[in-house]
């Protein structure tokens, strides 16, 4: 399991971490907002870059954390 965090926008103290999970050929990425603690969940296949599973994993919660304030 390896975890990692996203640094906040400045001005902003909200931060995403993520947490990988190797799964044989996949990957299982959890994005949680450190403000909120909702958590989103992809599955990636292991040739993914990082950065990518990363980028596919804040924008899920984005979109969730959009839809949970009525954005």
């Amino acid at each position: 399991m390896l975890m990692a965090n996203s640094s906040p926008p400045k001005g902003s103290q909200r931060e995403t971490f993520f947490e990988f999970t190797s799964m044989g050929t996949q990957i299982r990425v959890a994005a949680i907002d450190s403000e909120t603690g909702i958590e989103v969940i992809i599955i990636a296949p292991a040739s993914a870059s990082q950065l990518h599973m990363q980028r596919v994993a804040k924008a899920k919660l984005d979109r969730r954390l959009a839809k949970e304030t009525g954005n």
